[in-house]
């Protein structure tokens, strides 16, 4: 009896984390206006769990994330507000790598895992912490720009 929640979670997870990426894929083929005018106006609190579970992160990290603490957050989910413009931009900021890293990746596991991993070539950074702003963002975009070409000249990329 125990397995069906279980199972209904897991399913509840796996249908969220597919969201983030069909999301991730729409905001970037997003105009840039477009995409202002999506973080004036917020983006729907489905965006939270979709995130966490797409990338499995803890509390702590997305409360850095998203610039709130883990009860704002479950209160904006619980009542259905929008995310306000400093979490939208850096959700925007996040889906538009997160887009990057997809296509440089090629699935949306190993995409992830590059998102939540250290990383040698950013000092050590995890890319996600990164996106909380702008130029850490531009930073992300240009190396994940330079993969292809690294990926086929090198077999272990420490990317």
């Amino acid at each position: 009896m125990l397995i069906l929640p279980l199972a209904s979670k897991a399913h509840g997870r796996r249908e969220a984390a597919a969201r983030f990426w069909l999301l991730a894929h729409q905001v970037s083929q997003r105009s840039p206006a477009e995409r202002l005018t999506n973080i004036q106006a917020g983006f729907a609190p489905g965006w939270i769990r979709a995130v966490r579970e797409a990338l499995r992160l803890a509390p702590p990290q997305m409360e850095a994330l998203f610039n709130a603490s883990i009860s704002t957050l479950e209160r904006r989910q619980r009542q259905q507000q929008s995310l306000d413009p400093v979490a939208s931009e850096r959700l925007d900021r996040v889906a538009m790598v997160a887009s990057h890293a997809l296509r440089a990746f090629e699935t949306p596991e190993r995409a992830a895992q590059w998102l939540i991993t250290p990383n040698a070539a950013l000092g050590n950074h995890i890319p996600l912490q990164l996106c909380e702003t702008g130029l850490g963002t531009a930073q992300l975009h240009r190396l994940l720009g330079g993969l292809p070409e690294r990926h086929d000249q090198c077999q272990s990329n420490p990317f």
